[in-house]
């Protein structure tokens, strides 16, 4: 009879353990708040992606420190998983920065929105991202290779690279390609807009490969993989072929928006149509985004104007954002939510997340600001 109501006992507590962990688990998305993984601890993700493999979510992104220092590459690529979007594990650390100072990802360069998809051909998982020589600036503009048997790494560093060098954009005409440019251009005059539209730092970068700066990937139905990023001095953004086994570049590639001033690329598919969203170019600042959108993934792109909705000041910075991703809505196919980064650059490590669904008016993608939402 002892032994009865202490098992009783036992049970009545387990079930409030239980319970007490069902209900502290989130059930909802909380744009803008603290968002905390498996160990109470704020997500340390920024300038993410996500990517799905067999049933379980991975979020990839930047690990930030505290203060101004925390923009910089200290640790390295924070990995999370999760199974309904709303509640985080800590994988660690998925691709860790190097102490080796002879090494291109030594611990105080710059690591940013490192995106990873898998490759059912090799069975591996690729990561690229934006990747800035320690002590250079953003003068570099490359692009780095990471590859890795597990989701959650240890991955492995390949090398850093500006791709597509020594060829034309497929969109460039032949007059492009013969063009040739006064050497005294003052930035941002008219004529200094006409000659980068019409390929001045495509030119100025054939030989040693064109910038590759703020980057996401894109797995098309065909299984084909392409690289979008902010180019030639984020005036104009490249999409970039890859090749079967995703990571290397086939050199097919065009210059999209030329002298659009776009960065923060962010790309999804809906209904046979490719719409991507991206930002302007103001540093940490936010800014008014912008939305586009094509019948091939090549182009030619349309512009589509601002998808926020809301007051000015939301129109005009994104919610106080800067967009990274857009992922499918688990719950619903063929909607999808737009991610984006609430930058700290006093104390990085504080950035906030901002996931808002994305729908659809009059055939235009749009955001509107909800305090709290659920997938379904």
């Amino acid at each position: 009879m002892k032994l009865s109501k202490e098992l009783t006992t036992l049970t009545f507590v387990l079930l409030t353990l239980f319970c007490s962990a069902q209900n502290n688990k989130q059930q909802h998305f909380e744009p803008g708040a603290l968002w905390p993984d498996n160990n109470g601890v704020h997500i340390n993700a920024h300038g993410g992606g996500l990517m799905e493999f067999e049933g379980t979510y991975y979020w990839y992104g930047q690990h930030m420190i505290e203060g101004k220092a925390g923009n910089r590459a200290m640790v390295g690529v924070h990995v999370y998983s999760s199974n309904d979007l709303y509640n985080w594990k800590d994988e660690g650390i998925a691709l860790r920065v190097s102490n080796d100072p002879e090494s291109p990802i030594v611990k105080g360069c710059i690591i940013e929105r490192p995106k990873v998809i898998f490759n059912k051909k090799t069975g591996k998982f690729v990561m690229w991202f934006h990747h800035e020589l320690k002590g250079m600036g953003y003068s570099a503009a490359k692009t780095g290779l990471a590859v890795a048997d597990s989701p959650t790494g240890p991955f492995q560093y390949i090398h850093s690279v500006n791709p597509n060098a020594g060829q034309w954009p497929l969109n460039f005409t032949a007059e492009q390609k013969q063009m040739s440019f006064p050497k005294e251009l003052k930035s941002w005059s008219e004529e200094w807009l006409e000659a980068v539209a019409g390929g001045l730092f495509v030119h100025r970068d054939f030989g040693k490969g064109q910038m590759a700066r703020d980057m996401t990937l894109f797995v098309d139905d065909d299984g084909k993989a392409y690289h979008i990023h902010a180019s030639e001095e984020n005036l104009t953004l490249h999409i970039s072929e890859l090749t079967d086994e995703y990571t290397a570049f086939t050199n097919r590639y065009v210059a999209v928006l030329p002298a659009g001033h776009n960065e923060a690329p962010a790309i999804f598919k809906k209904d046979g149509k490719y719409y991507l969203i991206a930002s302007d170019c103001t540093g940490w600042a936010p800014n008014a985004a912008r939305s586009f959108v094509a019948d091939q993934i090549f182009g030619p792109w349309e512009s589509l104007g601002n998808p926020c909705r809301g007051t000015e000041e939301q129109m005009n910075t994104t919610f106080d954002s800067q967009s990274t991703y857009i992922v499918e809505n688990p719950k619903k196919a063929g909607e999808f939510i737009f991610m984006g980064d609430r930058w700290m650059p006093e104390n990085a490590i504080d950035g906030r997340y901002i996931w808002l669904p994305i729908m659809f008016e009059n055939d235009k993608p749009v955001i509107h600001w909800q305090e709290k939402w659920q997938l379904n």
